[in-house]
């Protein structure tokens, strides 16, 4: 199971900045809101980050539609947030499809919920993307 130490240095930023947001924060704002600390955070922290990247999704070599991630870090990782009162396996298998639709093979979702909540989502791809 090496792949699910995939860029760990990195997640272990992510989630510094992820506590250190929340602590800061607390509970109760809108998704939009800790992306954006997050956004300042990370970036602090010297890592390359996009948000709301748009990333397109293939069907046989077609494509069929796009969504906007979050945020992406070093062009390795995607980062959902949610603000709800707890993460649900729907939001696990968001973030799974995104990776799906991408090259890049770990997601982290992060929960500012009335408890602090995360998790770690990899997926290799073995099909190609366009």
């Amino acid at each position: 199971m090496q792949e699910n130490y995939l860029y760990t240095e990195v997640t272990e930023e992510i989630i510094k900045a992820f506590y250190k947001v929340y602590n800061r924060l607390g509970y109760g704002f809108l998704e939009k809101i800790y992306e954006n600390a997050m956004f300042i955070e990370l970036q602090s922290s010297g890592l390359l980050v996009e948000k709301q990247k748009s990333i397109k999704v293939f069907y046989e070599g077609n494509e069929v539609g796009s969504y906007f991630a979050d945020l992406v870090v070093n062009n390795l990782i995607i980062i959902e947030l949610k603000a709800s009162e707890y993460l649900s396996k729907e939001h696990e298998y968001q973030l799974i499809n995104y990776l799906k639709a991408t090259d890049m093979e770990v997601g982290l979702l992060l929960n500012f919920g009335k408890k602090p909540e995360l998790r770690r989502k990899v997926f290799s791809n073995e099909y190609p993307h366009t």
